[in-house]
């Protein structure tokens, strides 16, 4: 291990933290995990883990109910029987282990577990689901493992890591009209692609990071593992403070949880955000980016705004007043599903759910949806969608046969009124 004291990364901060020695990239480290997290799909794998790491235990119990995380989102309500008895199974888990933050419906698992006070800055968080580092956008090192590995956290809440490099992305520039942080890190995505990243630690900031709200940097770390990235982090700030504030109400932020000035990054990358378009990201690839003039006139059968990427109060905002009242394309499905209950209650004191259900669009309550193509929505074969969700390989999000473009909520918006893929800022 390291011992010398030279400048840090928040993410070499964090795992000496959690591994009680000093450590620097490329070490190995044995680390305690402060939330662990699991959902119905992967859940089942992970308690048939643990029982067999447990076996020869009278009575095998977690080594603590409190920091493990049990949602149900990918298959909610159960659409098939496997399903269901996935369910049954994480349920009598939950409640034979006494693990209290066992959420049934509320939404989806990237969305709930910060929405619930569940992580903060300079956690340690694992979850046994690939975007996982959607949980950096508050400055906790969060990343996602394999279901045996997530058995044994349940086990020991220890695992092993290799302590990843960084790579700082410094984004700079005001956003011009309607252009988002997802057209942000579509152009970034595109430009490295999607190995650039690969065990890294995506560190994204700059004056655009730090405008950005929460739910904006939700989107940047949400989507740091499509560069092949280990964690998508952000430096916290006041405006994080405040969001842990409206969820732990003393909590204070501690300013060690931040790069030292000289850290030591494997590289630093800087954008200049300023005259970005909006971006797609074209099939099968969601490295395959190009801007939104290079792809207008694209026709479409379905749009699906929501997902743990882009499916909160201020993404659905945003189409709600691009949509303003009108009504959805002939031959084209709108389909929105909120982030989570709690955004969805939002959404509806605003008047927004009956706005998309005047316009004609299909209003689901929360859940994953199309994303992963396990539960409804599913394009058929040849069919065109595009989504604010985070990936479009072949087959995502239904037929191995159909096409998938991804965008920002206002370019899906924009182009739910025209049924083709539509520049935002000509609305």
């Amino acid at each position: 291990m390291s011992d010398d004291k030279q400048p840090m990364t928040i993410s070499e901060k964090i795992m000496s933290k959690a591994s009680g020695t000093d450590v620097r990239a490329g070490d190995f480290v044995f680390a305690s995990i402060d939330s662990a997290m699991t959902h119905d799909i992967t859940g089942p794998l992970a308690v048939e883990g643990f029982y067999k790491i447990m076996e020869n235990k009278k009575d095998p119990k977690v080594w603590d109910p409190s920091k493990i995380v049990i949602i149900f989102d990918h298959q909610v309500p159960a659409d098939s029987l496997n399903a269901a008895s996935n369910h049954i199974m994480l349920r009598n888990f939950a409640k034979e282990q006494g693990i209290l933050n066992y959420d049934v419906y509320e939404g989806i698992c990237h969305q709930v577990v910060p929405e619930k006070g569940h992580v903060k800055p300079g956690d340690l968080v694992v979850g046994s689901d690939s975007h996982t580092c959607a949980y950096g956008s508050i400055g906790a090192f969060s990343t996602g493992v394999g279901s045996t590995d997530m058995a044994a956290v349940f086990a020991s809440g220890k695992l092993w890591f290799k302590v990843p490099e960084t790579i700082r992305f410094e984004i700079n520039g005001e956003l011009p009209e309607k252009v988002y942080s997802k057209d942000v890190i579509l152009h970034i995505i595109g430009d490295v692609g999607a190995d650039c990243a690969m065990y890294k630690t995506a560190e994204f900031g700059g004056s655009t990071v730090q405008n950005m709200s929460v739910s904006e940097r939700m989107t940047m770390s949400n989507m740091a593992i499509e560069m092949g990235g280990k964690a998508g982090i952000i430096e916290p700030d006041e405006v994080t403070e405040k969001y842990i504030q409206e969820r732990i109400p003393d909590y204070k932020l501690d300013p060690e949880w931040k790069s030292d000035t000289d850290a030591n990054y494997s590289e630093i990358r800087k954008y200049d955000v300023s005259n970005l378009e909006p971006q797609i990201a074209c099939p099968h690839n969601v490295d395959n980016v190009k801007p939104v003039s290079d792809m207008e006139g694209t026709k479409l059968d379905q749009i699906f705004i929501g997902s743990c990427t882009n499916g909160r109060f201020e993404d659905l905002e945003i189409a709600a007043k691009i949509m303003d009242g009108k009504k959805v394309a002939e031959n084209v499905r709108l389909l929105i599903i909120p982030a989570s209950r709690t955004e969805y209650m939002k959404l509806l004191k605003a008047g927004y759910i009956e706005q998309f259900m005047e316009a004609g669009a299909i209003v689901e309550s929360p859940c994953c949806g199309p994303c992963m193509g396990g539960s409804f929505g599913l394009l058929g074969d040849g069919e065109v969608g595009l989504a604010t969700s985070n990936r479009n390989f072949k087959g995502r999000e239904g037929s191995p046969e159909s096409f998938v473009y991804l965008s920002s909520p206002a370019t899906a918006a924009a182009s739910a009124l025209t049924g083709e893929i539509t520049d935002p800022r000509k609305i």
